[in-house]
């Protein structure tokens, strides 16, 4: 058995885990910077401040929920990019520190391979083919895996993610921030079919995503209503938007799905804990004899436990990385 020490500093939570290599979580550790809720988003600057702050008490928390020593770590995993540099780079360098003080390999992980190996932290048999649909705040990725290394992205977003469109319309109903879990609960109150906002790119064969315009709707349509009807069907207005969003999302993915004939669909990011994804998802990918996989809740955000997960086939390959690595922004899906 092998014992991972893994590292998740690619936004505003500071996170550090303890995994094995049958997928067992010892420690899962968050820290989540409340202090941004007040600017309405994601400050870079207090974000990485934050982080550095954080990240050691993290840690020895971390080691001693999993009643571990690094003297039994046997590898350091961290995500590299995407993400804000500045977050990532703490992550990095002091990732880097613990493994050259142990004498450890060190790992590379994209961040959104992560979102998508939490999926295998309760679900170990999972293996490609299957269609992942990677959805968050910064991004929305349809990607088919062939198998572990050779997979093709269907579709990106080409403007706003879906967790950002969830976001900017919270933003837009003075709900708060982040705005997809608020929505989410809102909109259990309210009828879906209330306003039907637009669904872009809805051509057939066509995986592409956007919802900036979809934003844009969203506000030309509040400002054209005054605060007493806006109140007076906020749960009405958060469903359709929730509705909206969430149509495009699955009528894309399985359709794809039905086209390739692929059995099994993952869903990742942090809008996979939306509760209408869920059921939409799991409900028609059963109507084309394909069945859905969603992380645990707890495993849905950003968190260190997902990349302790993607690094286990990593450590078995023996591909490492050197002391020499670096973070980057650049956003997308790929492997280090």
């Amino acid at each position: 058995m092998i014992k991972i020490l893994a590292f998740e500093t690619s936004c505003d939570d500071t996170s550090v885990a303890v995994i094995d290599d049958n997928y067992k979580v010892y420690a899962n550790l968050i820290s989540s910077q409340a202090k941004h809720e007040e600017f309405g988003g994601v400050v870079p600057e207090l974000a990485s401040r934050l982080h550095i702050k954080n990240i050691m008490q993290l840690t020895n928390a971390a080691l001693n929920k999993a009643n571990t020593s690094l003297a039994e770590i046997d590898a350091v995993a961290v995500s590299i990019n995407p993400g804000l540099i500045g977050s990532l780079l703490v992550g990095v360098s002091f990732a880097k520190s613990i493994a050259y003080s142990i004498g450890k390999p060190l790992i590379a992980v994209n961040h959104m391979i992560g979102h998508i190996y939490a999926n295998k932290i309760d679900n170990p048999h999972l293996k490609p083919p299957y269609l992942a649909l990677v959805v968050s705040g910064g991004h929305t990725e349809l990607v088919h895996f062939k198998s572990d290394t050779e997979f093709e992205i269907i579709g990106k977003t080409r403007d706003d993610a879906a967790g950002e469109a969830f976001d900017k319309v919270a933003k837009l109903l003075n709900l708060g921030y982040p705005g997809g879990p608020l929505i989410d609960k809102r909109a259990k109150l309210g009828d879906p079919d209330f306003h039907i906002f637009p669904r872009a790119l809805n051509r057939k064969d066509n995986y592409e995503f956007s919802f900036s315009g979809f934003k844009t709707s969203v506000r030309n349509y509040l400002e054209n209503k005054d605060e007493e009807f806006i109140e007076k069907h906020l749960s009405d207005i958060t469903a359709s938007v929730q509705k909206a969003i969430v149509d495009v999302l699955v009528k894309k993915t399985v359709n794809y799905a039905k086209r390739e004939k692929i059995d099994t669909i993952i869903v990742a990011g942090g809008v996979s804990a939306n509760s209408l994804l869920r059921e939409q998802i799991t409900l028609n990918a059963k109507k084309i004899g394909a069945k859905a996989y969603f992380p645990a809740m707890q495993y849905c955000m950003d968190n260190a436990a997902m990349i302790g997960a993607a690094a286990i086939e990593k450590y078995e390959k023996k591909q490492f990385a050197d002391l020499t690595l670096n973070a980057f922004s650049t956003k997308g899906l790929r492997f280090i």
